[in-house]
């Protein structure tokens, strides 16, 4: 029988970042549900916190059947990593793709200020964000990553929650199969190996050619990680 997956996505983006994941694993059978986190999407009215991100992972898998495959990127991986933690029984196998270093509070507190400055710019950084989208990322992607909108305000409340995360001791507690994920040329890959080695059972994939946002740059090669993982798992 297929395992549900849940799909937990990035800072600032939304669950339509996930739209050919989504399209590729139903059509494998899959029942699928990609969230949007406190602070995103549909939801960006509401206070992002790492509690309430959790608890809405939590929510999806419940509502998929109890326990699945649990995919994040970024913000979602960091995100999926303390679930998988604080909820076992709900995960047959994790995800964790661009979230490969641990969030410091030297980092957490320089990103902040950047974000600070950002946001007092006159459209809060919108034309910024999107030139950035327009540059980096195919018209697909783009559109894809784009249209649930952008969560413009919820960059510092992250940087501030995530002071709590703590991935390196989550993942030494998950007894289910890892697959951590990144872009060959992901900034956020600098810890990668101790990632895997904190896993009790940890496998290390590298896409060729993509960087953070690898889903979206690469999103055949991807997507074929989450169904061959959903097979080892089911």
């Amino acid at each position: 029988m297929a395992v549900p997956v849940v799909l937990v996505h990035g800072l600032r983006t939304s669950s339509t970042m996930w739209r050919p994941q989504v399209d590729a694993l139903r059509s494998a059978g899959h029942e699928v549900t990609a969230v949007d986190l406190p602070g995103h999407g549909c939801r960006v009215d509401e206070e992002f916190t790492l509690d309430g991100a959790v608890e809405t992972v939590a929510e999806a898998v419940h509502g998929s059947g109890g326990r699945a495959l649990v995919v994040g990127l970024s913000l979602g991986g960091y995100t999926a990593i303390a679930h998988a933690a604080r909820h076992p029984e709900q995960v047959a196998g994790l995800v964790a793709a661009g979230c490969s270093t641990r969030p410091t509070s030297v980092v957490l507190r320089g990103w902040e200020v950047l974000a600070r400055g950002i946001g007092l710019l006159p459209d809060r950084g919108a034309w910024l964000n999107q030139a950035l989208v327009d540059v980096t990322l195919p018209a697909d992607g783009a559109s894809d990553v784009g249209a649930g909108g952008f969560a413009l305000d919820v960059t510092v409340p992250v940087l501030r929650a995530m002071r709590a995360a703590r991935p390196l001791d989550d993942l030494a507690q998950v007894q289910v199969p890892v697959w951590v994920v990144n872009g060959r040329y992901d900034h956020f890959r600098t810890q990668e190996r101790r990632f895997v080695s904190a896993c009790a059972d940890g496998h290390l994939v590298v896409i060729p050619h993509a960087t953070h946002l690898v889903s979206v740059l690469a999103p055949v090669a991807f997507t074929r990680v989450l169904l061959e993982a959903a097979a080892q798992v089911a």
